[in-house]
């Protein structure tokens, strides 16, 4: 788009409704737009359980929380209905100037859709997860040139006269509050524990994680060098297999750490380091500049990856089926425990000396 929309376009909608690690990315782009416009009235619509990663945002004058997983379990429901009823009556009384979508998908474009707003941008259908949803825009951006998924975001900003800002500028508000804070000191102090590196070994779904017997092997080798502790994170769901990786690594300095997604702000905030896959907890350690050592498997981590020239990526794409509905998805394959290591030391040296 070369035209720049008019000034009285002052009242936004962003629709990003998730996942954790695209909300981040999304957050740099809102944040300048606040910046740009300081006038504007910025809301965001967003699923109920990624909600908090929006908590204190002073550029989100009000964040809409929808629960579609449970609309669409329940769609034949009287009460479902009306709930979907009156959040469209909600959004459309808003009267919005512009929804501006993030996300690219059919329910994301057809909220922008049924907010009745003058402006609804969104990409052009290549570059949408669900192409034929650019049915519902005014107006497509093409975004040439550009890779990194944060820069793709600013592109959609780009009527407003918003400019994207050089990496290390990058704006990234995410919540701190006491509550978390106090949380993570004492469970902290509780095991006696001050240094320590996070392990994230889920990613969503297996061909996007790396073997779990690696990731035990890694904290052995590790354990050598680094005198602190090995805290694994991740969901309820992924408990197991952290269980699993915690026994075969036999190392008593490493412990599966339960939390909220805020509280694992407020952990990630004090770790050494990061180790993990594509997944929402390394996004959000690399946006509160937490140093980081990726595996990527067959995703891109020039679209998606940590983008701190000190960060550490390594990457075999191979030819793994990396969708959510892959038949028989298998793990990463070709990055080796040594390798990992070996990004994990140059990177603890480069953080910390």
């Amino acid at each position: 788009l070369q035209e720049v929309m008019p000034e009285s376009a002052q009242k936004f909608l962003i629709i990003r409704l998730s996942s954790i690690g695209d909300i981040v990315h999304a957050l740099p782009a809102v944040s300048a737009l606040g910046r740009a416009l300081p006038g504007a009235e910025i809301h965001w619509v967003v699923e109920s359980r990624h909600a908090p990663l929006l908590d204190g945002n002073r550029y989100v004058h009000r964040v809409i929380s929808l629960d579609t997983l449970l609309w669409r379990k329940k769609l034949a429901s009287g009460a479902t209905l009306a709930t979907i009823w009156r959040t469209i009556g909600d959004l459309r009384r808003e009267r919005y100037d512009a929804a501006i979508d993030f996300q690219g998908l059919y329910k994301s474009a057809l909220i922008g859709w049924l907010t009745g707003a003058q402006e609804r941008i969104g990409f052009v259908e290549a570059r949408l997860r669900e192409p034929a949803a650019g049915v519902f825009y005014s107006k497509r951006v093409s975004a040439p040139g550009r890779e990194h998924v944060v820069d793709l975001n600013f592109a959609l900003l780009e009527p407003w006269g918003v400019p994207n800002t050089s990496r290390a500028d990058w704006e990234f508000p995410l919540p701190r509050n006491r509550d978390d804070d106090e949380f993570v000191s004492q469970a902290l102090a509780e095991r006696g524990i001050k240094d320590f590196i996070i392990i994230n070994s889920g990613g969503g779904w297996q061909s996007k994680c790396w073997p779990p017997e690696n990731y035990a092997d890694l904290i052995r080798l590790c354990s050598s060098e680094f005198g602190g502790d090995f805290l694994l994170t991740g969901s309820h769901a992924e408990e197991p297999l952290i269980e699993r990786i915690v026994q075969e690594s036999e190392i008593s300095r490493a412990r599966y750490f339960p939390s909220t997604l805020t509280q694992f702000i407020s952990l990630a905030r004090r770790a050494r380091l990061l180790v993990g896959g594509d997944t929402g907890p390394l996004h959000v350690a690399a946006a509160l500049r937490t140093p980081v050592v990726a595996i990527f498997g067959p995703t891109s981590p020039a679209r998606n990856g940590p983008f701190s020239l000190q960060d550490i990526t390594l990457w075999n794409m191979g030819s793994i089926d990396y969708t959510r509905r892959a038949v028989a998805a298998g793990y990463i394959q070709g990055i080796s425990v040594e390798a990992v290591a070996a990004a994990v030391r140059r990177r603890l040296e480069s953080a910390h000396g």
